[in-house]
């Protein structure tokens, strides 16, 4: 199903997202996504003590084609979470706190290929220790590795207005 229009909001008004507001987002969601870690382990667990006829419950050998196997889904869960929260709303749960929502460069709903570029970029600069989120501190634009790459740009939303009573 497609999003309708661009939003309204210029994007360019809002003020640029702090460092450490992205870090914090990346830190609140960790624990959604741990979560998730944890049910496809179990899953994959399960399936290894009981299909594989491995009543001794032993553990997937590491460096096996099955742990490699679960540390895949496990980063495709992930990213399934990411990009659909993204594409849903422009927001993860721990994006929501600081106000931060990620925008396609001209204001609008970001394309799937584009929030899955975002989602691979980003998951290779978390790698690199966190050099891509750096990067946002000297780039002209503010923006990190995963927002040049995927056309995208993470913007900070102003504060609701409360109503008078």
């Amino acid at each position: 199903m497609e999003d309708t229009a661009p939003e309204s909001a210029d994007t360019s008004t809002r003020p640029r997202t702090w460092i450490l507001w992205r870090l914090l987002s990346l830190f609140y969601d960790f624990w959604p996504c741990a979560a998730m870690w944890m049910l496809v382990s179990l899953l994959f667990n399960l399936g290894y003590t009981v299909l594989g006829h491995h009543p001794e419950r032993e553990n997937i050998p590491p460096g096996s084609l099955l742990s490699w196997l679960l540390f895949l889904a496990c980063v495709g869960v992930t990213g399934l979470y990411a990009t659909g929260s993204w594409r849903r709303g422009g927001q993860t749960l721990g994006m929501r706190p600081w106000r931060l929502k990620v925008v396609a460069a001209d204001g609008g709903v970001p394309g799937w290929g584009a929030l899955w570029l975002r989602y691979l970029v980003g998951a290779v600069s978390l790698l690199a220790g966190g050099l891509g989120f750096w990067w946002a501190g000297f780039d002209r634009g503010r923006l990190a590795w995963h927002d040049r790459a995927s056309n995208t740009r993470l913007v900070r939303l102003p504060k609701p207005r409360r109503a008078a009573p």
